[in-house]
């Protein structure tokens, strides 16, 4: 019971929180230093998840496998593939790897 209880307290925090911007500033707009923050906020946050996976508890459980397989997807995109396409070889070097 203690579990949903939890859950739901965190989405209607989530849900105020999320409330909270567009009644608080309604029309106006943001400073540009701040429209860049928020920019930002996202795939910092995408790029933390994906160390903290990849690299494991205390950077202990590094597989190079998937280090290499992740190597792959911006030098796709670089060279202006497709995101699946990359994504697609990423999954086929990983895997190619661990053979």
């Amino acid at each position: 019971m203690t579990l949903w209880l939890t859950i739901g307290a965190v989405a209607a925090l989530s849900f105020t929180c999320k409330a909270f911007g567009p009644a608080l500033f309604g029309g106006r707009t943001l400073p540009p230093r701040a429209q860049s923050v928020i920019a930002l906020t996202a795939p910092a946050l995408l790029a933390g998840f994906i160390v903290v996976d990849v690299l494991g508890s205390r950077w202990s459980a590094v597989d190079l496998t998937v280090i290499a397989g992740l190597a792959v997807v911006p030098l796709l995109l670089w060279r202006r593939a497709p995101l699946p396409v990359a994504l697609v070889a990423a999954v086929a070097v990983t895997a190619l790897l661990r053979l």
